[in-house]
């Protein structure tokens, strides 16, 4: 009797890949297994026993629509077992046993077949180059995580990426399947300019301390406690926290199955409590517009931006940033019965503009490419260095359709182009077939790495972006737009006359309308009273042990370690942010990365660290032989695209130069201790049992939000990552700055000159004296065109004049050279 797909027992890759290709054969002879016979195989028998699993797990959903290729494939792998339906294909087990306990066999029954442990047996029969990739992507190593955060706790890795959730090495090239030749050639050369950020291994992150003693000669490995308890609790091999808004699965399940933010089971499968947290939302996979979801009589396709938000509403918070939410430190409004507003990710928000895209429909991986989430088989040390995509992809410029720029463009690094026209793309790489696929007549669009996007098709001179959602959305770049003479007059000057925004910034510079800004991020680490932490990489670790590869979850493991960690803020802004140079070397909007002050409690209760700021490495980021404040300001692309911010947020703005928020005058120096009590008018203080209010923060000199100095002196750091990141230079910041431009036309009015004086007067008893901005500004065009035109006029009347004389006086030297002499014979 057969067993099932046991371990061990699956067929081989180069066997599966057969399988598929006489699937179109196969389907013919296998239509008595359409849907009507999934559907009556839940009350039929096999074998002389009750239907296998449905017996069971009856009403549950097929993973997929019946009729689809998958489904068709599964049902040719289901042939090979005693499973007609195809349920053992992926969670294995043995649908002929008459208890649960029974048909559920340890380790080769997997209740999330996603899981990445198990995962190269279930999903990776038909999807080997994914599951090959996952393990050096970053969704898996978090390595950019780990080199911030450890940068802020003394640059422990310095400017290198070293350290991941697990031990990866690059295999001997990138999945070609995956990718394009002219992307690997793009890549390498990156991999050249940026070594450190593109290793070729990374090892496991180490051990949080156990060690007190040593713990108080070294706090900085402090650190290592908060990432494992904290900040890596995202990563794919593990379940991840179990709490509203965070539920998901692992591996691949943790994108492709739908769990709500409750975490409540909503399908029709009466063996799955409906009342439990922590089940996916329906028992079906959610993918491309070809995959269609039924929840409650609704049907969806695509990932919804919620799935993506069970990790990505930390950090740089770009999924519910681009969901219009923004982190508050207060419950209101009340909700009825006088209750404070529900926690979302063990978090509160405000309602703010959603990005513009969000508006449209589109989910994230209508821009974002396979690439971008799966990575492309190479170890990436950061967001920058994985994303393959830029605005200009799909918009162009007003200068030039994006089938017209080359690759690239908007991602330079330095490099330098030869300025080919990328042109678009007539095929797929192999792997991406398997996706929804559109008629690309004209092309695909092409990423500035050179890749095809699948779902952009370029038509005429307009662009098509077909949503997973099941949206064809028409696009028309930029540059038709300004030949139509339909951009607006702001949007005309700033992209089409002003040529280095679009040669020196990033889009999302102006077009940014918000950014979370988490100033001050205060981390207390207390290893007191035997305090201690779920350590989410030991968990990951424990699932590569046989008898826990197939866990679906953390749930039961004893995986703690010593420590309590616990974050705050020093204050929350969402105002138009910053502005710095990333690592693609374009101004780019920043907010505040990891900003740690320390606090680190020992095991006896004593204090090892209060407030402390750690310092980077010598002579690094603008510093002396102390180093930099280990404080980072982050470059960061927000994912809140909207109307573009006005010109005076930027020209006019002390915070967009990077001298903080209202040129950091509003705060104290944050390295004093702030007392309040009775004090005398020369501040001292009467009463004897004063406590301090406000404990200092030592080294602390300026504001959280001021990183350069009106003369250039660095404050902070700029990112941790790319070798260009840093603060607007001098020459930059002078060349944006127009503070005080009211003063050089107001300084003479009303009376500082004669003629200024004698205009004034006049337009003042003549009532034309500019009232409104749109006055206002009318004068000051006014103005420019009588200035520009009397210097042309100017210009043109003197040179004339001066040719007319040049003339004159040849005539005259010609005259008087030409008469001729008088005979005096």
């Amino acid at each position: 009797m057969k067993q099932g797909l046991l371990v061990g027992s699956l067929p081989s890759h180069s066997k599966s890949v057969r399988l598929l290709k006489i699937c179109s054969v196969v389907i013919v002879i296998l239509d008595f297994y359409s849907s009507t016979h999934f559907a009556a195989a839940q009350t039929t028998t096999f074998a002389g026993n009750p239907s296998g699993c449905l017996a069971c797990h009856k009403g549950i959903e097929p993973i997929m629509d019946p009729d689809s290729e998958m489904m068709q494939a599964i049902k040719v792998f289901a042939e090979m077992t005693d499973d007609p339906v195809g349920c053992t294909v992926c969670h294995g087990g043995d649908p002929t046993a008459a208890t649960k306990e029974q048909a559920h066999l340890g380790k080769a029954f997997y209740p999330d077949p996603g899981s990445p442990w198990i995962n190269a047996l279930t999903c990776g029969q038909c999807h080997e180059e994914l599951v090959k990739a996952q393990w050096n992507s970053l969704m898996m190593t978090e390595a950019g995580k780990i080199q911030g955060a450890t940068w802020a706790f003394g640059s422990l890795e310095g400017y290198d990426h070293r350290w991941a959730n697990y031990d990866a090495n690059n295999p001997g090239e990138r999945e070609k399947s995956l990718v394009t030749e002219d992307y690997c050639a793009y890549m390498d050369r990156l991999k050249i300019a940026e070594p450190q950020v593109f290793p070729d291994k990374m090892t496991s992150v180490p051990d949080a301390p156990t060690d007190m003693a040593h713990l108080a000669d070294h706090p900085e490995q402090a650190v290592f406690t908060y990432l494992r308890g904290d900040c890596l609790r995202c990563h794919l091999a593990v379940k991840g926290r179990q709490r509203r808004g965070d539920y998901r699965g692992m591996g691949c399940s943790a994108c492709h199955i739908p769990y709500g933010n409750e975490g409540f089971y909503e399908g029709g499968d009466e063996a799955i409590p409906k009342d439990e947290a922590g089940h996916m939302l329906v028992h079906s996979i959610q993918a491309t517009r070809e995959a269609k979801v039924t929840v409650n009589d609704k049907q969806y396709s695509g990932i919804p931006v919620e799935t993506c938000n069970s990790c990505h509403d930390r950090g740089k918070r770009i999924g519910v940033s681009y969901q219009g939410l923004m982190e508050s430190a207060y419950t209101s409004p009340f909700t009825e019965g006088g209750g404070g507003q529900i926690g979302l990710h063990t978090k509160h928000y405000i309602a703010m503009k959603e990005d513009v895209h969000y508006r449209k429909g589109m989910f994230c991986q209508d821009c974002h490419t396979s690439v971008d989430v799966h990575g492309d088989g190479y170890l990436a040390g950061t967001n920058l260095a994985q994303v393959e995509i830029e605005c200009a992809d799909c918009h162009g410029t007003p200068q030039a359709y994006p089938w017209e720029l080359p690759l690239g463009y908007g991602d330079e690094f330095a490099q330098t182009s030869d300025g080919t026209a990328r042109g678009v793309a007539r095929k797929l790489p192999a792997a991406l077939h398997r996706g929804t696929g559109y008629r690309n007549d004209e092309g695909y669009l092409r990423t500035a790495r050179g890749n095809p996007f699948t779902n952009v098709v370029r038509k005429g001179n307009t662009v098509i972006v077909h949503t997973a959602a099941g949206k064809d959305i028409e696009l028309k770049p930029l540059k038709l737009s300004l030949d139509q003479n339909e951009l607006e007059l702001e949007a005309k000057v700033a992209m089409d006359n002003v040529e280095l925004h679009m040669t020196r910034a990033e889009c999302y510079s102006c077009h940014s309308s918000w950014a979370p800004q988490c100033y001050g991020c205060h981390v207390k680490i207390d290893y007191s009273d035997g305090k201690k932490s779920f350590d989410w990489i030991a968990a990951g670790h424990q699932h590569k042990d046989d008898n826990s590869a197939a866990d679906a979850g953390e749930a039961d493991y004893e995986t703690f370690m010593p420590g309590e960690i616990k974050e705050m803020r020093s204050y929350l802004r969402w105002e138009t942010p910053a502005l710095a140079i990333n690592g693609e070397g374009r101004v780019t909007p920043v907010m505040p990365g990891c900003q740690v002050s320390a606090t680190v409690i020992g095991a006896d209760g004593e204090t090892i660290l209060q407030n402390h700021i750690f310092r980077t490495l010598p002579e690094s980021e603008g510093s002396g032989a102390k180093g930099q404040l280990g404080i980072d300001m982050s470059p960061v692309q927000p994912h809140t695209v909207g109307q573009a911010r006005p010109c005076h947020s930027c020209h006019l703005s002390e915070k967009a130069l990077g001298y903080g928020i209202e040129g950091g005058r509003l705060n104290r120096e944050p390295n004093e201790a702030v007392i309040v009590d009775l004090m005398t008018a020369d501040a001292q203080v009467l009463p004897t049992g004063v406590q301090t209010q406000i404990e200092a923060i030592p080294g602390l000199t300026a504001d959280w939000s001021r990183f350069v100095t009106e003369d250039g002196k660095q404050l902070q750091t700029v990112g941790s990552h790319f070798s260009l990141s840093r603060p607007l230079n001098n020459e930059e910041r002078q060349h944006i700055d127009r503070q005080g431009v009211c003063l050089a036309c107001h300084k003479e009015i009303p009376d500082g000159t004669l003629a200024t004086g004698f205009l004034h007067h006049v337009a003042k008893y003549a009532g034309q004296l500019p009232k409104t901005p749109k006055k206002h500004n009318s004068m000051i065009h006014k103005i420019l065109m009588i200035a520009a035109w009397g210097q042309l006029l100017t210009v043109v009347t003197g040179t004339l004049a001066g040719l007319a004389c040049c003339v004159w006086f040849f005539r005259i030297r010609r005259r008087r050279h030409g008469r001729p002499r008088e005979n005096v014979a």
